[in-house]
């Protein structure tokens, strides 16, 4: 499942706190349950991680390097 490895690769690089990955995370999870959701609920949750990404706003402008540096598993420098 898309959904486990991105959680592993989420625990592995001690992510939590970026909220793009977690956005990712949240877009499998409801890939893997579309055929068990009616096309109303599917549309209402992926409307709210939508709405959820859109909250996010531009909050890396300015920090791009900081953020959006690669990180490799088992690698915690800051």
């Amino acid at each position: 499942m898309i959904s486990q490895a991105i959680a592993r690769y989420i625990e592995d690089t001690d992510s939590p706190h970026k909220p793009w990955l977690l956005v990712q995370l949240r877009l499998a999870k409801l890939e893997e349950e579309r055929d068990r959701l009616s096309p109303a609920d599917y549309s209402q949750a992926l409307t709210d991680i939508h709405q959820d990404l859109m909250n996010l706003g531009e909050w890396w402008v300015g920090r791009e390097r900081e953020v959006f540096r690669p990180q490799r598993p088992g690698n915690n420098d800051a």
